[in-house]
């Protein structure tokens, strides 16, 4: 206002009038005309790169994830300020949906499959336990039916099958192809673990045959205990939360290549996760096979 008016009332009466003094004036003038200081221009270059990776996220991530994005970039920051700096600019990671139960078909017969997991999915290497599940996602043609086969220590999505039913078939193919896919220097398949709910595709003949044939040994947890096989069902709410709920697929084969891509490319390759110190299940694994590599 000083600024403003001085040419009709000065800049000692307008200092004046508003209780303010002439050095201060001068003083705010001449920072104005300096630009932005130091630790402005920084915090506007770290608004700029926390707004990058939280695109470059496909608008996911929150502090943590972005933070390590950061820092792997060679920036030092802490956790809070980034916080901050994603409270402020209205930059919000995605959170997870309020849980909901998927009901689980359980075979009438009696059957004899044990727990051998115990909520230990992770037992510190790779092929001691594999978890899967079964989940349900909505298309414009009706229902489509995803299976899924994850390590349990690197947290690893090794196989996967689709189909429009609630068939055996989706599961044996998910573990075949986790079972082709894995590679010997992660250590032998036979005698894997193979954890799942008491759904009937798990408990069936068909996939007692499959796993003697593989050499896995089968695993179940209690019926309606989710906790039993929480890793899943933790894989499922990353999935539909941060990637199948966002969009929308007209037909069953455009859902199948939108996860199938999401899958290899962004939660293996991509998607830091706070269990493995915020790297990708592919580095995790990278990483803990080099030293077995280097000795060999």
């Amino acid at each position: 206002m000083i600024d403003a008016e001085k040419a009709v009332y000065g800049v000692g009466r307008s200092a004046r009038l508003l209780g303010v003094s002439r050095s201060g004036f001068y003083a705010w003038k001449a920072a104005r005309a300096a630009g932005p200081g130091p630790r402005a221009r920084r915090r506007a270059e770290l608004v700029e790169k926390v707004a990058a990776a939280h695109a470059a996220s496909d608008g996911v991530n929150g502090a943590p994830r972005i933070l390590a994005d950061l820092r792997e970039a060679g920036e030092v920051v802490s956790r809070k300020t980034v916080a901050k700096v994603m409270r402020e600019n209205g930059i919000e990671g995605i959170s997870p949906r309020r849980w909901t139960p998927v009901t689980t078909i359980a075979d009438g017969r009696v059957h004899s499959l044990p727990d051998l997991v115990g909520r230990r999915f992770d037992r510190g290497k790779l092929n001691a336990v594999w978890t899967s599940d079964i989940t349900y996602l909505r298309t414009g043609e009706g229902w489509l039916y995803l299976c899924a086969v994850r390590d349990g220590c690197s947290r690893r999505v090794l196989g996967y099958g689709f189909s429009d039913s609630l068939h055996t078939d989706v599961v044996e193919a998910a573990l075949r192809r986790a079972v082709a896919l894995r590679d010997l220097a992660a250590g032998p398949v036979a005698g894997v673990v193979f954890h799942a709910d008491r759904g009937c595709q798990y408990t069936s003949n068909q996939m007692a045959t499959v796993a003697t044939e593989l050499g896995v040994l089968q695993s179940v947890g209690r019926t309606g205990v989710c906790w039993d096989n929480a890793q899943q069902e933790s894989f499922w709410s990353t999935l539909k939360t941060e990637f199948y709920d966002r969009h929308e697929f007209a037909t069953r084969m455009d859902a199948i290549h939108a996860v199938a891509g999401w899958i290899e490319t962004v939660y293996n390759r991509r998607r830091r996760h706070s269990a493995l110190g915020y790297i990708s299940p592919v580095e995790f694994e990278t990483q803990a096979l080099t030293p077995a590599a280097e000795a060999a």
